[in-house]
């Protein structure tokens, strides 16, 4: 059995002193991360927007580069995972909870509530709700848990190196990272995975208790949340008990089967022309109008900065918060890919899924509202998708309940995945910690949930979310400076020709 490492105690330490925090004097913690993350919002908006970019640019070039043919891992490694579980497994550890959440509450909100170019209910805003949408959670998102998956990969698998965060910045900091310093990494990376966890499973509790309240009129509040918490947290438990192998990949497996279900259901009873019209228009708009999306900071609008404040820089600290854990997921589960093949399912095969994802249901609500037949954008955001489905009659209430037991498997999944990602930042970077550890951070992340929806509900989590993913951000760079030299140099020793002829 693997032991605790000193990251291990000092990081729990710090988030029990969080929780206990939280728990003795909530107004405090509130005001204290609601004042931190509005001057990390205004102050460093533009470093979010200008990092996140370039990591998504170095994604995209290994897609062309005579190095994407080389292999996350050993030359004889095969993967372990077939391509369609493989991308069911990073796309459920990828989104999960929150595209459920945000698939129909995002695009409403642009189009309805308060617009990324400051026109709300005109035709124009619904073209402008879906690119800014698909911006939110199209390639950039994508970039970010993908650079971080790359580089833990290829040190791991293919220089043998432990499966830390710090462990991938030798090329840039030396012998120093076995030290000292590199416990401090991994403590970060914990920590920003923890509170990127829990965020997300804080989201799925309340769009529960939204779905429960809509149908059955359960009240929405922290008792009833408490409760789903605690139920979900003995169920993702057990899988955390069965193992990878078995219980995240049946999870996933299942997460995917729930997801298409629910897909189909809301395509073929929504507006299915409009659908796919506005899937395809938005596309090209995506594309067309990215480089300026991704730059975009209004530096002379109060009201849009604003916006971009709560939304975009919200989003990119989402993912970077986030990607500790997925891109040490996506790592371990990507063994044996091409770099290549590695970046182009990371990358776009989850993009073009939820781009149709946003188009179906985010499309659907806005329709619905366009042509006067319902309000949704009266509802609270965990509430909106079953709103939706409430104009339909008996499928709508058969796609509702589809819809929370989705949530709660990917609740499950990504819980699952957490426990099993941070007991290997702290057991020294084991890929088969032990079960007493896993256990031991899946109730601390249900507990950390429960604290910051209690000391605040969403703005708490969102607070919370957008301070933990700053100081990680610079170690995000770090890790691809460290990788980019480390490549290069291998490319050197073996030859562009012979780059040329590996197998992919």
């Amino acid at each position: 059995m693997k032991k605790a490492s000193i990251v291990f105690y000092v990081s729990m330490g710090i988030l029990l002193f969080l929780v206990i925090l939280g728990v003795a004097v909530p107004n405090f913690l509130e005001d204290l991360t609601a004042n931190i993350q509005g001057f990390i919002s205004s102050a460093f908006g533009w470093y979010y927007l200008i990092i996140v970019t370039l990591l998504t640019i170095v994604c995209l070039y290994f897609l062309i580069s005579p190095l994407g043919k080389i292999k996350l891992g050993k030359e004889d490694d095969k993967p372990e995972f077939s391509r369609p579980t493989w991308i069911a497994m990073l796309f459920s550890a990828g989104m999960g909870i929150g595209l459920v959440f945000w698939g129909t509450a995002e695009p409403i909100s642009h189009y309805a509530v308060s617009s990324p170019t400051g026109v709300v209910g005109e035709d124009e805003a619904i073209l402008d709700a879906l690119r800014f949408t698909f911006f939110h959670w199209g390639i950039h998102a994508w970039g970010i848990y993908g650079i971080v998956a790359l580089v833990l990969a290829y040190f791991t698998f293919r220089h043998g190196e432990r499966g830390l965060i710090s462990a991938t910045l030798k090329p840039v900091l030396g012998k120093s990272v076995e030290g000292t310093l590199g416990k401090v990494i991994d403590t970060f990376a914990v920590l920003a995975t923890v509170v990127g966890v829990a965020t997300t499973l804080g989201f799925g509790a309340v769009q529960i208790n939204g779905g429960i309240s809509y149908l059955f009129g359960v009240p929405t509040n922290i008792f009833v949340q408490f409760i789903i918490v605690l139920i979900v947290t003995v169920l993702f438990l057990l899988s955390a008990y069965t193992g990878l192998k078995r219980g995240i990949k049946i999870l996933s497996n299942v997460n995917m089967t729930l997801a298409v279900l629910l897909f189909l259901i809301m395509f073929i009873i929504g507006p299915t022309l409009f659908i796919l019209n506005i899937f395809t228009h938005s596309i090209g708009t995506y594309i067309q109008n990215l480089p300026a999306m991704s730059f975009r900071i209004a530096p002379l609008d109060t009201d849009l900065r604003g916006w971009i404040d709560g939304w975009t820089i919200f989003y990119w600290a989402w993912w970077i918060a986030w990607s500790p854990f997925v891109g040490i997921f996506i790592a371990r589960v990507s063994k044996g890919r091409s770099i290549r093949e590695f970046v182009f399912a990371v990358l776009f095969i989850p993009s073009i899924v939820g781009f149709l994802w946003f188009s179906t249901f985010g499309g659907s609500a806005i329709m619905l509202e366009h042509e006067g037949v319902a309000n949704i954008s009266q509802y609270a955001a965990e509430e909106a998708l079953f709103a939706v489905f409430g104009q339909y009659q008996v499928i709508g209430i058969i796609g509702s309940i589809i819809a929370m037991i989705l949530i709660g498997t990917f609740f499950i999944t990504s819980a699952d995945s957490g426990t099993y990602v941070i007991g290997m930042m702290t057991t020294n970077g084991s890929h088969a910690p032990s079960t007493r550890i896993k256990m031991i951070w899946g109730i601390m992340l249900s507990a950390t949930s429960l604290v910051l929806l209690y000391t605040g509900g969403l703005q708490a989590l969102e607070n919370t979310m957008i301070i933990a993913a700053l100081p990680f951000s610079i170690i995000m760079g770090l890790m691809t400076i460290s990788f980019l030299k480390a490549i290069y140099k291998e490319g050197r020793s073996l030859g562009m020709g012979k780059i040329r002829k590996q197998k992919t």
